[in-house]
């Protein structure tokens, strides 16, 4: 099948991406997933980590998505996540200090039994995602 599917990236407060794509990758918590144009509909729950799609033009393009929500339709995606940035409008200087501070956290609180170490671990893995797509090459 020839065309493109309709993509939407939304998080609580805005909607990051509504485009055309010829093909969307995202990191479902089962594995990462693709779709195209009539793809069989289904519902997943995803994981941090790095939507990647060709736009209609052809363009490699990349957001970083923390957690949620994907809907696949035959001619549309819906990314519904916790947050989500394109890579050209990641702040790296301020996902290196979450970095940071998620690691000192974790170091000094060892031990501790009234830490949410699950919470420390999912800011550390976002800074980390973040920065991962921030460095790769390309601004998109």
């Amino acid at each position: 099948m020839a065309g493109n599917i309709q993509l939407e990236v939304v998080t609580p407060e805005k909607v990051v991406v509504r485009e055309e794509a010829q093909i969307v990758a995202s990191p479902g918590t089962l594995g990462e997933f693709g779709v195209l144009i009539g793809h069989t509909p289904f519902m997943t729950t995803l994981k941090t980590g790095t939507v990647r799609y060709t736009s209609a033009d052809g363009a490699e393009k990349y957001v970083f998505i923390s957690g949620g929500f994907a809907e696949a339709l035959p001619d549309k995606v819906t990314i519904l996540a916790e947050s989500a940035e394109r890579r050209r409008d990641i702040d790296i200087e301020r996902a290196q200090a979450a970095l940071e501070r998620a690691q000192q956290r974790l170091a000094a609180d060892r031990g501790r039994e009234d830490i949410d170490f699950t919470r420390t671990h999912a800011a550390l893995e976002r800074a980390m995602q973040r920065i991962k797509l921030a460095k790769t090459r390309g601004n998109r």
